[in-house]
């Protein structure tokens, strides 16, 4: 019996135990972190076959431990869970104010890649923006999940729900004021926030516009998985390259068997005509990152690997699902940004990408950049899964909004 015991302890500190850099703060509470959301994608990953957990239950794991983890609503804000054009929010409302002062607006789309998350985990951050001088309201969208959906859905119900906010009527029913509503998410949410901000900024239509975007460690692309940042951060918590991948392959509905051509860009070959040398240096990394990225990483191109695939997965050049293929002539419309990026995420050279192809179009940026950040330190502010690095964003992602909205 002491044999097996000691034989489990060793099993369980293996691979419980990840090698992190020394930069990373606490990091026995990361890796517990990470082995809790690897053995949840596993049990999602195995329901099929066993009857076992669903990939909807483990997201109901997740939300209850971030929920957990996050201090309640604050006193005095007004929270509603109502549809915008059918689609789901919780509006988050400050105390009433003065009369005649018009308030700030904000609409939150939360992260998960696009098949996790929830607009309960954006209660204390909604809460926040409110009362934290920001005078804020706040609409956190409910858009639709893989696998019941799958891309352009998400980003269309994101689409719906902030045209919808825009209107005229909405903002004067909420006392906002149109030269001082913002659009923002994390992860996946920033990515369906900076694809939301270009359809609005280019769209004639709309009588109103977002003037800020903020955009917290946003995904962005999908062609090249062997950024410097997709390399170094491969195996980090708690977003690894093979997890990423996954995402974007169920997000574009495409056949999980591609995860491996993806690793390697097979999917993004020179034989791709469609993939224009134009279009390869909207991403191009050796060109947009700085010297301190780059070290000393080869650009991975590829001459000939996966053949049709672009048929298979056209969303993989649509920039309603990558945004950093947008054409300069949409970037240059977009409203200023805040981009946030840490260094141990393998989303870093994603929005340093796009913060430099947002500059080059003459657009403001405000890049964040954590020396010490891993991807999702933002939403892990309070105990038992408090990381100094995640409240330091926060403060900073405030910050900026009281200074620029």
């Amino acid at each position: 019996i002491i044999y097996f015991l000691v034989f489990m302890h060793i099993l369980i500190a293996y691979y419980i135990y990840t090698p992190l850099p020394d930069a990373i703060q606490q990091p026995w509470k990361l890796m517990m972190l990470d082995a809790y959301f690897r053995t949840g994608c596993c049990r999602a990953d195995l329901a099929p076959h066993f009857g076992l957990l669903s990939t909807r239950g483990f997201e109901g794991i997740m939300k209850g431990l971030i929920s957990e983890s996050s201090p309640g609503p604050v006193p005095g804000v007004k929270v509603s869970d109502i549809t915008f054009a059918g689609i789901p929010v919780r509006v988050y409302e400050p105390p009433a104010g003065g009369e005649g002062h018009l308030r700030r607006g904000l609409v939150y789309f939360h992260g998960g890649g696009w098949a996790l998350g929830t607009t309960s985990e954006c209660k204390y951050f909604g809460s926040l923006f409110c009362i934290n001088k920001l005078n804020t309201v706040v609409v956190s969208v409910e858009y639709r999940l893989y696998p019941e959906v799958h891309f352009p859905v998400p980003y269309l119900d994101c689409l719906a729900a902030a045209k919808h906010f825009l209107s005229p009527e909405v903002l004067a029913k909420y006392a906002i004021d149109p030269e001082r509503v913002a659009v923002a998410g994390d992860s996946a949410g920033g990515n369906l926030a900076a694809a939301v901000a270009q359809e609005i900024s280019v769209d004639d239509s709309m009588s109103v516009k977002f003037s800020v975007q903020a955009l917290i460690y946003p995904v962005l692309q999908a062609l090249d998985f062997n950024t410097p940042s997709y390399v170094e951060n491969q195996y980090m918590p708690i977003l690894s390259r093979s997890f990423m991948i996954q995402f974007w392959v169920q997000y574009l509905n495409a056949d999980l068997s591609l995860v491996p051509q993806f690793a390697v860009n097979n999917h993004s070959t020179l034989q791709h005509s469609a993939i224009t040398p134009e279009l390869r240096s909207r991403l191009d990394w050796n060109v947009l990152l700085p010297q301190k990225y780059k070290k000393n990483h080869k650009p991975l191109i590829v001459e000939k690997g996966s053949h049709g695939v672009l048929k298979k997965v056209p969303g993989l050049l649509d920039v309603r699902a990558a945004p950093l293929l947008a054409g300069p002539e949409v970037l240059a419309k977009c409203p200023r940004a805040y981009i946030l990026t840490c260094e141990y995420d393998v989303l870093r050279d994603d929005g340093l990408m796009y913060a430099r192809r947002l500059q080059d179009a003459g657009v403001t940026v405000t890049i964040a950049h954590y020396e010490d950040g891993f991807h999702g330190c933002f939403s892990f502010i309070s105990w038992p899964l408090e990381f100094d690095v995640g409240k330091r964003a926060l403060r900073g992602y405030l910050s900026w909004l009281q200074n620029n909205l």
